[in-house]
């Protein structure tokens, strides 16, 4: 049999592939799926592991911004990494009064470049096994693999885990964390 003088084998094979084609697009963060033609502010208002990162963002100010050309890399944090700071932290962050701390907090999450994973770890690979990632928030975090994971270090120490990498954006890319990444005090 036939299809539009295609034999019945061939023609299954070839939707198959172009099935595993259109699957292969990003990941799914957060139970939805992500947009390479939207931008992160709006891929990540979706996620249900992001609403406290997306909160963040707009007591911070800086929807506009992420909603920017970019590009960017953001290493986005999930509510349970935000969750796991000190009792009383996120709330302190997101009043009016701290906008500035909590802008600083998030732009060190923020590099001004399209950082996909094989990237860095090309980066990591020919600095020796580490290498350093300025930050629009000033800071410098220490990537490094962990085996097959990419992780992040940042300036008080703590070591952020890639769970998701490569989350492609019209703006960018998106690498999900399992932990905030802080400043020095």
């Amino acid at each position: 049999m036939r299809i539009s003088g295609i034999p019945l084998v061939a023609a299954a094979s070839i939707l198959c592939l172009g099935t595993l084609t259109a699957q292969a697009k990003n990941p799914m963060v957060g139970g939805a799926a992500m947009y390479e033609d939207k931008n992160i502010v709006q891929n990540a208002a979706n996620s249900k592991d992001h609403t406290t990162l997306v909160a963040a963002v707009k007591a911070a100010g800086l929807v506009e911004t992420l909603e920017g050309d970019g590009p960017f890399t953001v290493f986005a944090p999930t509510n349970e990494a935000f969750m796991a700071l000190p009792a009383g932290t996120v709330d302190t962050l997101l009043k009016p009064e701290n906008k500035a701390t909590l802008a600083t907090v998030l732009t060190c999450h923020v590099v001004q470049a399209d950082a996909m994973a094989a990237a860095i770890g090309k980066m990591i690979a020919d600095d020796g096994g580490e290498h350093d990632v300025a930050t629009v928030g000033g800071c410098v975090l220490k990537a490094k693999m962990d085996g097959d994971k990419l992780t992040l270090t940042d300036q008080t120490g703590g070591v952020a885990t890639v769970t998701i990498a490569d989350v492609k954006q019209s703006n960018g890319v998106i690498h999900v964390i399992d932990r905030v990444l802080l400043p020095k005090s």
